[in-house]
């Protein structure tokens, strides 16, 4: 169900972005680099592409946020925005979901139906898609990413867990395919996954999906 997007951050259905935190305190691992940036960073790429109407390219900030990004940051960002759209021109489906895709679209689902060792129960969800294609069913993920190379890349779906993210957009939303458009933060190179329901990506998705949804589900009793 396609609900407004300006309360997406007070809702309080599950994201994916909340069994992250749940697998953070559960399983802490070493992260290299500064999270803060890093996130601050991407989003600032997302916006200079998916939501242009809020970013304010004299002072160089995004919505309502007051805090500028530096020249060299945006600068940066603008390389990289124009690298994925150098790239549509290549790639006849990117170009689609460039020009006819609705950017940031937020789904929910009251009662998700999970099963864990063959253990059924059920969670209010909710995710908020880069780009959805409705008059396809399906949508897809824009990132940002350090790799330098589609092999990098694609260790990185499974390292980040980028996977279960799109398992998880795709049973919210019911559909069978599912797509991901990265650009290299270190050479402007675009990288792209397609992901179709019941394939290696989707599986391991969902069951990574499963168990933190199952763990979260306890936590909540």
């Amino acid at each position: 169900m396609i609900v407004p997007s300006n309360d997406y951050y007070m809702r309080t259905e599950v994201s994916n972005s909340d069994l992250t935190t749940l697998k953070n305190l559960l399983h802490p691992r070493l992260m290299f680099g500064d999270r803060e940036a890093i996130f601050r960073f991407g989003s600032l790429v997302d916006a200079l592409i998916t939501e242009p109407m809020r970013v304010n390219h004299y002072a160089r900030t995004i919505g309502d946020d007051p805090v500028p990004y530096t020249e060299d940051e945006w600068l940066h960002a603008m390389e990289m925005r124009a690298a994925l759209y150098a790239e549509a021109v290549h790639d006849p489906f990117l170009q689609k979901v460039l020009e006819t895709s609705d950017p940031q679209t937020v789904m929910v689902n009251p009662a998700m139906r999970f099963e864990y060792g063959e253990f059924p129960f059920t969670l209010p969800t909710r995710c908020k898609w880069d780009w959805w294609l409705p008059y396809c069913n399906f949508g897809g993920d824009l990132k940002t990413t350090s790799a330098t190379s589609q092999k990098e890349f694609d260790e990185a779906i499974d390292f980040f867990d980028w996977d279960r993210s799109r398992s998880w957009y795709m049973d919210i939303a019911g559909s069978d395919r599912d797509f991901i458009y990265a650009i290299s933060k270190k050479n402007n190179k675009v990288f792209k996954h397609y992901i179709r329901r019941g394939d290696a990506t989707y599986e391991r998705g969902r069951a990574k999906y499963e168990e933190l949804a199952f763990q979260y589900w306890c936590l909540s009793l």
